[in-house]
């Protein structure tokens, strides 16, 4: 009989530490959630941009990779969302979707080879 309970005892044990282990697993693989502000809309296109310009890594491929028609249409959604928003903005979030816009537009002239910088 004692070694009936051993055997339960042992089973328990090894689903604590499983459960643990998971609860472990989806602690660091949970997400964070970005600011409820503008900047959760600018950025996202703006950082997959740098991506496709080939001016930063991947983050899931940790590749670098260049894709200028996709950078000239995340530039021109940043455009347009400027354009619909004229006027309707603090004046840090009109800097901020100018200046991220501004900086893409610079980037994508140099890597086209339109401007020498």
């Amino acid at each position: 009989m004692p070694e009936k309970k051993d055997k339960k005892k042992k089973k328990v044990e090894k689903k604590t530490e499983k459960k643990k282990t998971e609860e472990k697993s989806t602690e660091e693989t949970k997400e964070i959630l970005p600011p409820l502000d503008f900047s959760s809309i600018i950025l996202p296109f703006y950082t997959q941009a740098l991506i496709k310009l080939g001016l930063t890594e991947d983050p899931i491929s940790d590749t670098k990779s260049e894709n200028l028609e996709l950078v000239k249409r995340l530039i021109d959604l940043l455009d347009l969302l400027n354009k619909r928003t004229k006027g309707n903005l603090e004046p840090e979030e009109e800097k901020l979707l100018v200046s991220c816009t501004h900086q893409l537009k610079m980037a994508y002239m140099e890597k086209a080879k339109l401007i020498n910088l």
